[in-house]
């Protein structure tokens, strides 16, 4: 992946649009609109144009509205992965930036929800815990399989009455704090620290 799609990509404005659009939705621009209400309507618009311009969005359909043509997009999939290639050539600040971008998303999505009336994250099993995990190689190896494969047989389901869209963030990487084994206690002497309750 060239550097210009890495930056296509990765801004927090159009992450949330894609974010939108996965999952197969077609959806005009008007209708992203209303799905992300809290991003001024000319931002959108400007951004919407942006990946439709760099081949991330394609039109799926047009229809005249009062003179006026929409157009309504799908998402590209294979325009939105960064390949295993590209990825191992990202110089470390590319990776902070694609980090930090995700990251504003996140939060974004996160106050979107919290801002809902009647918001109960309790009641909708939110979490955000943290831990860390000692692992050889193959062992991350075979967690990242049963992770994949554990979500991957439920990305097929469509929206349906009783079914809520999740986001789900996967972020692993090693800790370079907790490295030195001789400063860690085993874990049955150590509190259970930093995972907030359901």
């Amino acid at each position: 992946m060239e550097k210009d799609m890495l930056d296509l990509l990765l801004h927090p404005v159009r992450l949330r649009i894609l974010h939108a659009m996965s999952g197969g939705h077609i959806r005009s621009t008007a209708e992203l609109c209303e799905t992300l209400p809290d991003i001024p309507k000319t931002t959108l618009y400007r951004h919407v144009g942006l990946l439709a311009d760099g081949g991330i969005l394609e039109v799926a359909d047009e229809q005249r509205v009062r003179g006026t043509v929409e157009r309504y997009y799908r998402l590209r999939p294979d325009r939105t992965r960064i390949e295993p290639e590209a990825g191992a050539t990202m110089s470390a600040e590319e990776h902070r930036n694609a980090f930090a971008a995700s990251m504003a998303v996140l939060l974004a999505e996160f106050n979107a929800y919290l801002d809902r009336p009647g918001v109960n994250p309790y009641a909708d099993s939110v979490t955000y815990r943290q831990g860390v995990v000692w692992l050889n190689q193959d062992e991350l190896a075979g967690l990242l399989r049963e992770v994949g494969a554990a979500v991957g047989r439920l990305m097929g389901n469509r929206p349906e009455p009783g079914r809520t869209p999740y986001t789900m963030s996967s972020i692993m990487f090693p800790n370079v704090h907790a490295a030195d084994g001789a400063r860690i206690k085993p874990r049955a002497d150590r509190p259970d620290r930093g995972n907030p309750p359901r």
